[in-house]
């Protein structure tokens, strides 16, 4: 019975989140947050496949979620709620898109078939995953499975885990059957040529050595090349199959952190002061902290082990007198004081320790033993010698305490660490480093006790205040943030600005989508882009508001810098794109133009170029790895490269990173061989991973999805 009432506890909201999960399969999720009331009548969220998705539609769905949930006694966050409408609207792109094309090929679901994905021979991975379904090793049990079966068909079951798993079997499940049907299909209609197969080869085992001049870009400064709307919008115009004509914006903005300041860290050092002299005669000093204490601090002014007290009274506790008040501290942005009200024995060690872990994994043979303990005692002579421990910890330890030299902190002997570990260190009196190595399932350990080993317990009561904004430091940074946003009035004032403070910076964000909710670093900056993208708020514009964000918690001014439409790619959309690729064209005919007819060796005309151009050399080059050493991705100079004969020299090369010219100085040609299975094989391979990809993203783009949800959330 008590397995039951773990199940009708947690099985329920298990099956749910399989449902929450689902919509992951078609894209990935970008959120957001809630903005207007979606019930007008004629209001559309969006459009899928030619059908047209009222608001009330699609907040019906939402709702009916959020009903699931409150029966499972949860209250969805704003968070979960972004999942929630996310879910909605993919599980809706399932119906209106993929729907369609499954029922053209007579992909269904046999009620048979959808009885055996759930207590058949053939349970649904989605379930076999699920954790209240798996052991205490986490593998699927299928008597736990049978045992949720038998109590959903019992009347003893919720109505609500009723009605999840009903949504479970009937729609989810389903769903995610069809498309691993459908997925199969493309990947079982997989072919490879035998051409592509000897393409493949080749690209992987030919090989040339090439000697080449690389003059990269960055070698002329961009300030010096000056790029016109006209070039942009020539540049789009003649590589506009590269560029999606998406919804989207581009903007720069300049955030105004709210910081506490001096004075607000003087004044609640001047209330902690205060609070010390009220500590100190409270009748009751541990209710009076934890009463004041805007941050928790766990056991306040309880008798516990020097291990639990906060890590910077830990340091001083063996020096104070009980009754003592202590304080002000600052730790970063917090102050603290507390009142030491004295220490009693406890029947329990504590000590403070570090160690260097030499680990040794699971399974581990004799000799790989053998070599690890050989290093460890090597390492441990050197510490006798003389050597720093924190040094070697931070160069051997092989576990996350080797960054804080070794340093394992207070521990007590009483199970927080294995009894390998524990015997000889509690048994060694006063401190220092112990004689031999400590070994445990984990590896061989090399332990100094930094803190002899104390059977006290100490009680302290503490008073812990963060350090914040007070409302004349916030009307200060808000006074300075207007003043900024009341100068600008489009994007050069903006910047202009901008520039005439040292303290501030712009950002650029570019092809914001309408879903987004963080912009670069900034996280719930929602209310940014709903502005963005609303009809009235044209390119240039300038926000009339302050957006306030938090976390950290600041104001930020911003204008539209671009906007692009869906069908028609702008450049303002893809301006800083668009950009770099003109400035390079044109820094690219500077440097052809330097490097003259090319008479001469490499290492000549190099010479006569100038320090900016570099004599390389690459070995063993394949076509496949796309990419020359020391430059980068270079497909055009690899192309070239592979058509050259022995001694040959190339013109000069428009690369991604730089101008090249080739020499191939050795070429070892693929030799031929009469099976090209093995290629054929890696090839199906690497397609079966995109071909559901690109044939989800078909069936998206055949369905015209228009999603309007930003002008709702």
């Amino acid at each position: 019975m008590a397995v039951i009432g773990k199940i009708r506890e947690k099985a329920g909201w298990a099956i749910g989140l399989i449902a929450l999960g689902l919509g992951l399969f078609i894209v990935g999720a970008d959120f957001f947050g809630p903005k207007s009331n979606l019930f007008s009548n004629d209001a559309e969220v969006g459009k899928i496949a030619g059908h047209g998705i009222s608001a009330k539609e699609f907040e019906a769905e939402v709702e009916q979620i959020k009903a699931t949930m409150a029966m499972q006694g949860q209250n969805p966050t704003e968070q979960q709620l972004q999942q929630i409408r996310e879910q909605v609207w993919q599980d809706m792109i399932f119906r209106y898109a993929y729907q369609p094309q499954f029922e053209k090929l007579g992909i269904g679901l046999s009620p048979e078939e959808r009885d055996d994905m759930i207590a058949g021979d053939n349970i649904h991975t989605s379930i076999k995953q699920t954790q209240v379904f798996q052991n205490a090793s986490g593998q699927f049990d299928r008597t736990m499975l049978d045992r949720y079966l038998d109590y959903i068909e019992s009347d003893s079951a919720r109505p609500q885990d009723k009605q999840l798993w009903e949504n479970f079997i009937v729609n989810q499940l389903p769903q995610m059957r069809m498309r691993e049907k459908y997925d199969n299909l493309l990947r079982t209609s997989l072919y490879v040529t035998q051409a592509e197969a000897q393409h493949e080869y080749e690209a992987q085992v030919a090989k040339v050595d090439a000697k080449y001049i690389y003059v990269p870009y960055y070698s002329i400064p961009d300030s010096t090349i000056k790029v016109s709307d006209d070039e942009l919008k020539t540049y789009l115009s003649a590589h506009k199959n590269q560029y999606k004509g998406d919804e989207t914006r581009s903007l720069k903005y300049v955030t105004f952190p709210i910081m506490p300041s001096a004075k607000d860290s003087a004044d609640l050092k001047s209330q902690l002061v205060d609070l010390a002299k009220q500590l100190a005669v409270a009748p009751n000093d541990s209710s009076f902290a934890i009463a004041e204490s805007e941050i928790e601090v766990p056991g306040n002014g309880s008798y516990q082990v020097i291990g639990a007290l906060p890590q910077e009274i830990q340091n001083t506790i063996s020096t104070l007198i009980p009754g003592s008040i202590n304080g002000p501290f600052q730790d970063g942005n917090e102050y603290y004081i507390f009142k030491y009200d004295g220490a009693k024995d406890d029947s329990i060690p504590s000590l403070r320790a570090s160690h260097i872990l030499f680990n040794l994994p699971k399974g581990a043979s004799d000799s790989v033993k053998a070599q690890t303990r050989k290093q460890a005692e090597d390492v441990l002579k050197q510490i006798k010698d003389g050597a720093s421990f924190e040094a070697l910890a931070q160069q051997y330890g092989s576990d996350g305490t080797a960054q804080r030299g070794g340093d394992l902190g207070w521990f007590s002997k009483n199970g927080q660490m294995v009894k390998e570990f524990e015997g000889p260190i509690f048994s060694f009196n006063g401190s220092g480093l112990l004689p031999n190595l400590v070994e445990t399932e984990y590896g061989y350990h090399i332990v100094k006790v930094t803190q002899p080993k104390t059977y006290k317990k100490y009680k302290v009561a503490v008073i812990r205040k963060s350090i914040v904004p007070s409302e004349a430091t916030r009307n200060e940074v808000y006074r300075k943030a207007s003043a900024i946003g009341s100068q600008a009035k489009d994007i050069a004032s903006f910047e202009e600005a901008v520039k005439k403070d040292p303290t501030l910076s712009a950002y650029t964000a570019d092809r914001l989508q309408p879903q987004a909710t963080s912009i670069n670093t900034l996280v719930n900056a929602r209310s940014i882009v709903q502005w963005a993208f609303k009809d009235d708020t044209k390119v240039g514009t300038v926000s009339t508001e302050l957006f306030e964000l938090d976390n950290p918690n600041q104001y930020v001014i911003a204008v539209l810098t671009g906007k692009s439409e869906k069908g028609s790619p702008s450049v303002d959309a893809y301006r800083a794109e668009l950009t770099n690729k003109v400035r390079n064209q044109k820094k690219a005919e500077q440097i052809i133009s330097k490097l003259g007819d090319l008479s001469g060796t490499l290492d000549a005309i190099a010479q006569k170029y100038g320090a900016q151009a570099q004599v390389l050399t690459g070995t063993d080059i394949t076509m496949g790895s796309n990419s020359l050493p020391s430059v980068g991705m270079e497909p055009a100079a690899l192309g070239k490269a592979f058509g050259l004969k022995v001694g040959q020299k190339s013109k000069a090369i428009k690369g991604e990173n730089g101008v090249i010219v080739m020499e191939v100085t050795k070429q070892t040609p693929a030799p031929q061989i009469a099976d090209y299975t093995q290629y054929k094989t890696q090839l199906k391979q690497n397609k079966s991973f995109s071909v559901t990809y690109l044939a989800g993203e078909a069936i998206k783009e055949d369905a015209d999805i228009e999603d309007l949800r930003y002008k709702f959330y």
